[in-house]
């Protein structure tokens, strides 16, 4: 099974782009980041008729995840569990059956980018990723296939950067968003 992510940084603006990139890599499933498009402006019925299935988690202006799958959701689950205030379109999770009696849960993620820090923005990003791993945990009992992809807007390693010192004051290299990643 093939599975990408691609932060599409706005579905309409890179629909053109998508699908053909769709009609030649042919993933099994495609999670999408940042849509940019409420639920309802979706151009779903485009990535139906290239016989994909799709999940929307959207919100308007901003944010919003996707996801899209040759085979159908046997579930979907938007919002990450653990805040029932959060009202940002940040994950959305779908179980695919692959055909070999098994299935596959598949998390789309757009992790919140926490700048500037020292604000409330910062705070949010790590209590984000402070969910996310609970819940990863959580799913890890399941025994079965996981995939959690997207962008998660941390620096990894100095080597994920071609300036790492140009990162020092961003949010996505310091320590803590760096610890709670690994």
């Amino acid at each position: 099974m093939k599975i990408a992510t691609w932060n599409i940084n706005g579905i309409k603006a890179r629909i053109d782009s998508l699908t053909r990139w769709l009609g030649e890599a042919k993933p099994d499933v495609v999670c999408l980041q940042e849509i940019k498009s409420q639920d309802d402006g979706f151009p779903a019925d485009v990535f139906e008729g290239l016989g994909y299935n799709v999940a929307v988690h959207g919100q308007k202006g901003f944010n919003g995840v996707a996801i899209l799958s040759l085979k159908p959701f046997d579930e979907v689950r938007p919002r990450l569990p653990g805040d029932d205030t959060d009202e940002q379109s940040r994950y959305l999770e779908a179980v695919i059956s692959t055909g070999s009696g098994g299935v596959v849960r598949v998390g789309a993620i757009y992790l919140p980018n926490g700048n500037p820090i020292g604000t409330e923005k910062f705070t949010y990003k790590l209590a984000w990723m402070e969910r996310l791993q609970r819940h990863a945990a959580e799913l890890l009992k399941h025994e079965e296939m996981l995939v959690l992809a997207g962008d998660f807007n941390v620096i990894a390693t100095p080597d994920d950067a071609h300036n790492p010192a140009a990162w020092l004051e961003d949010a996505l290299y310091q320590p803590e968003s760096r610890a709670a990643f690994r």
